[in-house]
């Protein structure tokens, strides 16, 4: 049948949205057994104890940066820059996930607004009731408004480049000035601590496992070089009582 060669590739029950959704903020076998298999990989490495944490360190710091759908290359980027190991930078940016993403963001954006010196460049003043005055009375008055505009603002820019419509730079200007550059700013030195942070915590994991793996390894190799021994001994000795059956006979 055709493409019949591929189907053992494809899952035969597709899951549905909001499964796919669960599995991605929550595994099914638990952030632990996902933490289990990182450290596998990251310990099976074939490469210097230094360069697979200097690439841990590159996943984590690129992990506090809002370039979220590039932290991969980015990651790979960074590790090539300072010689560690690509695919060790890869699985460091697991460091950032949903249940720390959240702190990342609050945290780095909080930080970064206080670097620039701003508490919320459209939102200073609050009028009766709590109500949010804004100098601007297009902008947005709060964080899902913010999202909402920059992505209505996103696709009707597209939709602008192939009909006579004009292009709408608001919510995605108050996105960038809001969120995006304040999230920048201030997840940089908080991501550069992470970082060596995590380079001097998991060197020492990471070349004891090696050293470890490496006694291993030669145990075995010299209990399989002991069993050959052994088996050749075996048939000197066997070839000698042969031979000296036959003088006798």
């Amino acid at each position: 049948m055709k493409g019949s060669k591929f189907n053992v590739f494809k899952r035969r029950d597709k899951k549905p949205v909001l499964i796919a959704a669960r599995d991605a903020l929550w595994p099914r076998t638990g952030w632990s057994r996902a933490f289990q298999y990182v450290k596998h990989r990251i310990n099976r490495l074939p490469d210097r104890p230094q360069r697979i944490a200097r690439g841990i360190a590159a996943g984590v710091f690129i992990s506090f940066t809002p370039f979220f759908g590039l932290h991969f290359f980015g990651a790979a980027a960074l590790a090539w820059i300072l010689r560690g190991n690509i695919i060790a930078s890869i699985l460091g940016t697991f460091f950032g996930n949903p249940l720390t993403f959240p702190i990342i963001a609050v945290s780095a954006t909080q930080f970064g607004r206080f670097i620039l010196g701003e508490d919320h460049p459209h939102q200073t003043e609050l009028g009766q009731g709590g109500s949010i005055l804004s100098p601007d009375p297009q902008a947005a008055t709060t964080l899902g408004e913010v999202f909402a505009r920059a992505g209505h603002d996103l696709v009707h820019n597209l939709y602008s480049v192939f009909t006579p419509a004009q292009t709408e730079w608001g919510g995605l200007r108050q996105f960038f000035e809001d969120v995006w550059l304040p999230y920048l700013v201030g997840g940089l030195l908080p991501g550069l601590i992470a970082g060596i942070v995590m380079y001097y915590v998991t060197l020492p994991f990471i070349s004891a496992y090696q050293n470890r793996r490496r006694a291993r390894l030669k145990e075995r190799l010299e209990q399989a070089r002991a069993k050959l021994a052994a088996r050749s001994r075996e048939r000197t000795e066997r070839r000698a009582s042969d031979k000296a059956a036959k003088r006798e006979s």
